[in-house]
């Protein structure tokens, strides 16, 4: 959560906010930009690219990695049947793991897909597969589709007059366009092998770099039901990506960097920036904005650039925390009214303190969902907590009631402890094991986090002198 925002920027429609995935867009994939944009890069150009940036926490800074990057996406570019077109590689400050492109050219990667990547010929890959949306244009063609099934939609229901036939059309409109975003996706994955290979990297990067996406739980076949429905699974992914790497000439030749990627990842900022607060665990914290919370047993959060969102594993209960400069006089209970766009119950709205800060906490009775409101105050900032379950739970209260009474003000002291986390690469010795070398890691789950970032399985043994990815202070 990055700093506070206007008054009236954090409206939320009905239950839309909450009821996102946690999963975003993580994974090989595009983002919908507009497809029209011009294949050139410069300052005229770049509206998207400074929202997206901001968006995902601003740039990563890591000048080796950048150079690592850029040199591999110029070689892939060579590799392609257009090397004479310009793009450009963004590292992103952002702890998910996500890469994109735009059309005109722009890659998007963040420090969590690069924490996951083990060798170069794995970022390569995912660099390969967006160049592929770009030189295929598959932007355009999903635009082009998407205004033919509008205007199909359109004369349905305005000239026809048929609203059921209008419907029909949208079903089997979403359908296609789902049906095309599947193939998208396979044939950049294609493509993308394809050009790894040329370029004279190991093709076997690419499914390597599927599997681990499988195991970090961000992956296309476990996300929202929309890009289950627009994304082909992970797992078929991967064995069509084995059968595109053996079907290379490079099968068993091609390069992978291995040293040369650690070498440039050593010291990576890992997880969330301190600066826009840090998730452990059930736990947010913000040293900056002086504010801290803890979720309920089984929720998960996320911090993302707008907001912390959480869930519980079922979906069935969300969890959202916020917050915005506000102006010198407004109350609470304005904040509450002027930034939730459904109907407050009335009668609803109760002020009182918690941990000493003045807090107003409202009720919202959706179609689908129930909301519990709150607005709490330190300082000049307000802060929102916003917690929703189903119309058909009964739990809500007791489980808003509880995560509101642990909000409260960070003393500078505190803060100043909170300190970043970074990548740091270690040398396997005999006496190493994956235990050992996870105790030295301060996050939650240790040994798991150890496994997915080196890509290693439970019982695998460590080799002396071999490199290794761990998280340290």
């Amino acid at each position: 959560m990055s700093t506070p925002r206007p008054k009236g920027s954090l409206r939320v429609l009905g239950s839309l906010m909450l009821a996102a995935s946690l999963a975003g867009c993580a994974g090989f994939g595009d983002v919908s930009l507009p497809a029209n944009a011009p294949r050139v890069i410069g300052p005229d150009r770049d509206q998207d690219h400074v929202r997206l940036v901001r968006a995902f926490g601003g740039e990563g800074r890591a000048p080796q990695l950048q150079q690592l990057l850029t040199d591999v996406t110029n070689r892939l570019v060579m590799a392609t049947d257009r090397p004479d077109e310009a793009f450009q590689v963004t590292i992103l400050n952002s702890p998910l793991v996500n890469a994109f492109a735009l059309p005109n050219g722009r890659l998007y990667v963040t420090r969590g897909l690069l924490a996951l990547a083990n060798d170069t010929s794995e970022v390569a890959a995912v660099l390969s597969h967006e160049i592929a949306h770009v030189t295929l244009r598959h932007a355009s063609q999903r635009s082009e589709l998407q205004a033919r099934s509008n205007l199909i939609e359109r004369v349905a229901e305005n000239v026809l007059n048929d609203a059921e036939e209008a419907a029909m059309a949208q079903s089997q409109s979403r359908s296609a366009l789902a049906s095309f975003s599947r193939a998208q996706e396979l044939e950049a994955d294609r493509m993308g092998v394809r050009v790894l290979a040329r370029a004279g990297f190991d093709p076997f990067g690419a499914p390597r770099f599927l599997t681990a996406l499988g195991r970090s739980g961000t992956s296309s076949d476990i996300s929202t039901a929309d890009r289950d429905a627009s994304h082909p699974r992970t797992n078929d992914r991967v064995a069509r990506a084995l059968q595109a790497a053996r079907a290379t000439e490079m099968a068993g030749m091609g390069e992978t960097g291995r040293l040369a990627y650690l070498t440039a990842l050593d010291g990576l900022s890992y997880g969330d920036d301190p600066a826009d607060g840090v998730v452990k665990g059930r736990r947010f914290i913000h040293s900056r904005l002086g504010v801290a919370f803890e979720a309920p047993e089984g929720f998960t959060l996320e911090n993302t650039s707008q907001a912390v969102l959480g869930a519980s594993a079922d979906g069935e209960r969300r969890l959202l925390f916020d917050a915005a400069d506000t102006p010198d006089g407004q109350s609470l209970e304005d904040v509450l009214r002027s930034t939730w766009t459904d109907t407050i119950e009335q009668g609803s709205l109760t002020s009182f303190t918690v941990n000493g800060l003045p807090v107003v906490t409202a009720l919202s009775n959706g179609k689908e969902w129930t909301f519990r409101l709150s607005a709490v105050r330190i300082g000049n900032t307000t802060f929102r907590l916003i917690m929703a379950t189903r119309s058909t739970r009964g739990d809500l209260e007791s489980m808003f009631q509880q995560t509101l009474s642990t909000v409260r003000q960070v003393q500078p002291e505190e803060a100043r402890r909170i300190r970043p986390l970074k990548l740091q690469i270690v040398t396997a010795q005999r006496s190493d094991t994956a235990q050992t070398l996870a105790a030295r890691m301060p996050i939650d789950r240790p040994l798991d986090r150890f496994l997915l970032l080196n890509g290693l399985s439970r019982n695998a043994p460590l080799k002396v002198g071999e490199r290794y990815k761990i998280v340290v202070e």
